[in-house]
């Protein structure tokens, strides 16, 4: 099934890992997600500050609207641990064309777990297989080394190039 043939992108895509289900993203989200994203440490190298449950909403709806440009899809998912029966972070991608931009992020609370990496690793497939896409990328700041390693985990390598502070990370994919 493509993702291309339904209404809403990411509705049909779901994966999951050993510990993880990968969540299309939803409004009803934000609240429990305000909360594993609260911790002001986690935004010290993907910036920003923990945002409100409305704050939040509102950032949700606009993601679950998807991109304003058709020629972009927005791809977002939650990570539900399984054992825990709680969200513990987010993946996402954007895609547009034969290339997807990839993100993740861990509550400081499941760091440490490998929850990023299992997520990462089972989000390239999704992507690539979904929306037939051909290079992966990722930016991660050249200090974060555990995003490092996530990034390397799933399959990616760092390029050299710095953009906006951050490293590129890429994979391509061989058909």
């Amino acid at each position: 099934m493509k993702a291309e043939d339904h209404d809403s992108p990411v509705a049909p895509l779901r994966a999951s890992t050993s510990r993880l289900d990968l969540v299309p993203l939803r409004v009803e989200h934000a609240e429990e997600m305000a909360d594993v994203l609260s911790d002001p440490a986690l935004h010290t190298y993907i910036g920003g500050a923990p945002a409100s449950p409305g704050a939040l909403r509102s950032r949700y709806e606009r993601l679950v609207a998807g991109s304003p440009d058709p020629a972009v899809v927005w791809c977002n998912w939650v990570l539900r641990a399984r054992t825990e029966g709680c969200l513990v972070g987010t993946v996402q991608a954007t895609v547009s064309g034969e290339v997807a931009e990839i993100a993740w992020v861990v509550g400081t609370p499941w760091q440490g777990r490998g929850y990023a990496t299992e997520a990462a690793r089972s989000l390239v497939p999704l992507v690539t297989g979904a929306f037939g896409v051909r290079t992966v990328i990722a930016h991660v700041h050249p200090a974060h080394h555990a995003s490092a390693a996530v990034a390397a985990a799933a399959g990616l390598s760092p390029t050299g190039t710095l953009q906006d502070g951050e490293l590129r990370w890429e994979l391509t994919v061989r058909r």
